[in-house]
């Protein structure tokens, strides 16, 4: 009976993640949110799910130590103590920089310095002390796989090759939980735990629909970019179709299979669209 682990479930990936674990009904689903009435309320109306008794929601905040602590208790209540696979998706995008580069920035010091401050301890340190927490739970179980969404903006070959300075703040942020994934491979690869960070694609969950004219001018300097860049793109991907692909690459990949530790895309490569 595989045990899930899922952070941010909310919406988005994070809820289509644990709409795909809990499908089957031998899996137990648990995710851990900030707002746990919100979420059980949107599960409760929510036709496919509200029938499912193997989805457990707990509350804790990513950047909460003692909540995240709390939760991997109430796991190993609810799992018997092991876990097999904990998926850290929750995470923040910061609109501040997502537009500009650091030359838009330059002249708006506080506010890079609280963006970057807050970046760090939502994609990089919140996944750390989560990533403590629960890989105890981790070794105790079968599959033993740890994966942390991330994103292609923290690949420095893309970024110089394509030349994308946009959301320097974020990418900075990710390319840290990057290699937070890389040592955590290099002290528990010998107990058999398997950790990868997982570029999820651009994906459609609503983070734009409520952006202005001149940020929408600059977005299509972007697609325009991501088009040379794979000519296949044709836009951002359901939350279905990526979780399709990060599940795939999350089952097929193993330590033996030379994927510890690895940054890579839901594609189980380093193409990121």
């Amino acid at each position: 009976m595989p045990s899930y682990v899922i952070t941010g479930i909310s919406r988005g990936i994070g809820y289509e993640l644990l709409r795909q674990t809990s499908s089957d009904s031998q899996n137990t689903a648990i995710g851990l949110v900030r707002d746990k009435a919100a979420t059980e309320k949107k599960i409760s109306e929510d036709e496919e799910l509200k029938t499912r008794t193997n989805i457990h929601i707990l509350q804790a905040d990513i950047t909460d130590y003692a909540a995240l602590k709390a939760a991997a208790e109430e796991t190993a209540k609810i799992t018997g103590g092991a876990v097999d696979y904990v998926i850290g998706n929750a995470g923040w995008v910061s609109m501040f920089d997502n537009f500009d580069g650091f030359r838009g920035l330059a002249d708006k010091p506080e506010e890079l310095t609280k963006t970057m401050s807050l970046l760090t301890d939502i994609n990089v340190t919140g996944n750390i002390h989560l990533l403590n927490l629960f890989t105890p739970l981790l070794l105790k179980g079968e599959t033993k796989k740890a994966v942390v969404i991330t994103s292609g903006f923290a690949d420095p070959d893309f970024t110089n090759e394509w030349e994308v300075a946009v959301a320097p703040l974020y990418a900075v942020s990710k390319a840290a939980v990057n290699m937070v994934i890389a040592k955590f491979n290099a002290e528990y690869k010998k107990d058999g735990v398997l950790f990868m960070a997982i570029c999820p694609g651009m994906v459609d969950t609503g983070l734009y629909v409520n952006v202005t004219e001149e940020q929408m001018g600059k977005m299509g300097g972007l697609v325009a970019t991501f088009q040379k860049y794979s000519p296949t793109f044709a836009g951002p991907e359901t939350p279905e179709q990526s979780v399709n692909g990060i599940l795939n690459v999350i089952n097929t990949s193993s330590i033996e299979g030379g994927r510890g530790g690895v940054f890579i895309s839901h594609f189980g490569n380093k193409r990121w669209l």
